[in-house]
């Protein structure tokens, strides 16, 4: 897949990195995949900025915390049956 010339040189830099040529390039494409900007950071903006503008009331963090441990709680009682 790769010219000769390359491929030696993708094999000396993981060969540098104590991995396989198949690790070093499944890590390489896992970079430049994270790297990508993934959607419009217009709308992203725009969204951020529409959710901030609402106002609602919510409840007590220590309560809505309490509630969700209660919840994980219960699914995993259940699960054990």
């Amino acid at each position: 897949m790769l010219p000769d010339r390359e491929f030696s040189e993708i094999r000396g830099l993981a060969e540098r990195e104590q991995l396989t040529v198949a690790a070093w390039v499944r890590r390489a494409l896992d970079e430049a995949k994270r790297r990508q900007a993934s959607g419009d950071p217009a709308k992203k903006v725009a969204a951020i900025r529409a959710a901030a503008g609402h106002d609602f009331p919510s409840g007590d963090i220590a309560s809505m915390l309490a509630g969700t441990e209660d919840g994980i709680m219960m699914s995993a009682c259940l699960s054990r049956r």
